[in-house]
């Protein structure tokens, strides 16, 4: 079977492989093809087209937008994008004014708790396009404040937590527009990651799709086989097209294989042809 992965993350935001690697690791893991979708950014893309005709393999220009819906960040994927499009990257980069804005006090949160960071510091070891809460916890592990990625998520930078701060100048509305205006499909990432009730994740699916979402993963890296069949029912159910990725991140998510997952996930190219069908 031709297998696909449509979540995958590099170094242009909160990945540890450069858009390169992140090809030539779907190379390696046998895809047929992998989309990029970097946080808030395209910047990684011009590489991976690169990189992805080298190595003959099909890559989909993307992005993972965070917006802020009923008190918690939810992700939206954007697919079949243009990076060279100007009213888009305008966009993209008001919604990464959005992000800095919220780092800035990130930054302040940690320093008034006596954590030796400032922005410099923070890039000079990154590097990344965008900043995320991942570079966060990448930069606390390599001065030592945590022995672990997950233990910065654990104790600091998960809703609620001491260093925490919503990004809440973005919409679901905004990034789904801004995804369907630039001719690309938008998805609703990770359904089930959200701390949502069942109830609220039925809402939630209204009114994404009141706003103009056409896809959902059901395919994740986390997705049991009875959550791919409830999210494949809810898609049918509102009239969305199944999407999935495995969100790898190379050595910030170590369980997590490019296209495998945790092992066991398998997207089929099947899926890929559906979404096309519907590009605005």
């Amino acid at each position: 079977m031709e297998r696909v992965d449509l979540h995958t993350h590099s170094s242009a935001s909160d990945g540890s492989m450069s858009p390169t690697e992140v090809m030539e690791a779907a190379s390696q893991a046998g895809l047929k093809a992998v989309a990029l979708t970097d946080h808030d950014t395209m910047e990684g893309v011009p590489e991976a087209l690169n990189a992805a005709e080298d190595l003959g393999i099909e890559c989909i220009q993307g992005i993972e937008l965070s917006a802020f819906y009923k008190n918690q960040e939810v992700h939206i994927v954007g697919l079949f994008l243009d990076y060279k499009d100007p009213v888009l990257q305008e966009k993209l980069e008001d919604f990464r004014q959005v992000r800095e804005s919220r780092n800035v006090r990130m930054i302040e949160k940690m320093q008034n708790a006596g954590v030796d960071i400032t922005m410099e510091k923070l890039r000079a070891l990154e590097g990344a396009a965008v900043i995320t809460r991942a570079n966060f916890a990448k930069y606390l592990l390599h001065i030592g404040y945590i022995s672990s990625i997950a233990e910065a998520f654990d104790k600091y930078l998960s809703p609620g937590m001491d260093f925490f701060v919503p990004k809440t100048g973005v919409t679901p509305e905004m990034a789904i527009r801004a995804i369907r205006e630039a001719g690309g499909v938008a998805v609703l990432a990770h359904p089930l990651s959200y701390k949502f009730t069942k109830k609220e994740l039925i809402e939630c699916i209204e009114t994404m799709k009141s706003y103009g979402i056409q896809g959902i993963e059901a395919y994740y890296s986390t997705h049991l086989a009875a959550d791919e069949r409830e999210i494949k029912k809810l898609a049918k159910e509102y009239g969305l097209t199944v999407s999935g990725g495995s969100d790898f991140h190379g050595s910030v998510k170590p369980h997590i294989q490019i296209g495998r997952g945790m092992g066991k996930l398998v997207i089929p190219y099947d899926v890929l042809e559906k979404l096309k069908k519907i590009r605005a």
